[in-house]
């Protein structure tokens, strides 16, 4: 689930923009054939930030191994259900990941 949502343009340069606070962002929906959207974002929440650090190391790394440690720190305060390292669904993940985030907004 990170390494497809690191690989998802739109998402990286979202997550670029939402890193600067105040930042208005404009989305647009060829698809919907809508009106673009303006959104001004506040400051980025823990969990955003450490999707943004996240992408980031994958997209810049030499090294290979990514570990998303602080990360899943904020993925578990988010969602306790993660802590413990049990097995758990990836759209499980993908669903509080994404839901955490936009809670932040």
């Amino acid at each position: 689930v990170l390494q497809n949502l690191s690989q998802t343009p739109v998402l990286r340069e979202l997550l670029k923009e939402a890193k600067i606070p105040g930042t208005t962002i404009k989305i647009e929906s060829p698809e919907l054939c809508t009106e673009p959207q303006l959104i001004k974002l506040d400051q980025p929440g823990p969990l955003t930030l450490a999707m943004h650090q996240f992408v980031t190391e994958m997209q810049e790394t030499k090294k290979g191994v990514v570990t998303p440690k602080e990360l899943f720190a904020q993925v578990c305060k988010k969602a306790i259900r993660f802590k413990g390292y049990q097995q758990q669904d990836s759209h499980e993940l993908l669903r509080y990941l994404l839901d955490g985030m936009r809670a932040e907004e």
